[in-house]
């Protein structure tokens, strides 16, 4: 899908403990934020300018920044979500009322837009948001509390309910998890 005034979105790299993320955003707000590693479904970079003084990338990546550090668990920045189908914008939108900390199921949020029966294709369009952490497609959990797929990578995912304290940081034992080095506590193991 094209965006009618701007049809290339410009982009910036920026670090976060799980490693470096691609920010891409339009005139309408930021339509993207990746990990660049180990994740499914990356779009074609090349061609889009690089352009780190972008105010909205600016704004993301000090976001994001804020988020990784304990500092923020809210994003205030303007989405351009419609480089997808009406349907898959409907979960981006569904996704978006998740609140920090919590977590929902599959079939929860297939009920919340209507579609109960829609299951395998609320997965698919969550597996396509194209705005990782902000669009928090990681609060998506399976019926019985299992960490089902993440395009990111599912140490990625529990690393973000970790931060988000939707999870416990201890192992079933209740010892805690090794290797909690410089990243800070309960990031990428």
């Amino acid at each position: 899908m094209t965006h009618p005034h701007h049809a290339t979105p410009v982009c910036a790299t920026t670090p976060s403990p799980l490693g470096p993320m691609m920010l891409a955003a339009t005139e309408r707000g930021l339509c993207g934020l990746w990990f660049t590693e180990g994740q499914k479904y990356l779009p074609m970079f090349s061609g889009w300018t690089q352009e780190p003084g972008h105010p909205v990338l600016r704004a993301a990546a000090l976001q994001v920044e804020q988020y990784f550090a304990g500092q923020r668990s809210a994003f205030e920045l303007p989405l351009d979500l419609q480089g997808g189908t009406a349907f898959q914008q409907s979960v981006w939108q569904a996704l978006l009322a998740i609140p920090t900390g919590g977590t929902t199921s599959y079939g929860a949020l297939s009920r919340q837009i209507g579609k109960p029966q829609a299951m395998r294709a609320v997965g698919a369009a969550i597996g396509r948001n194209p705005v990782s952490i902000i669009v928090p497609c990681h609060r998506v959990i399976g019926a019985d509390g299992s960490l089902t797929g993440y395009a990111g990578g599912m140490a990625r995912k529990t690393a973000l309910l970790r931060l988000e304290g939707a999870m416990p940081a201890a192992g079933p034992a209740g010892v805690l998890l090794a290797g909690t080095g410089s990243a800070g506590p309960g990031l990428l193991q």
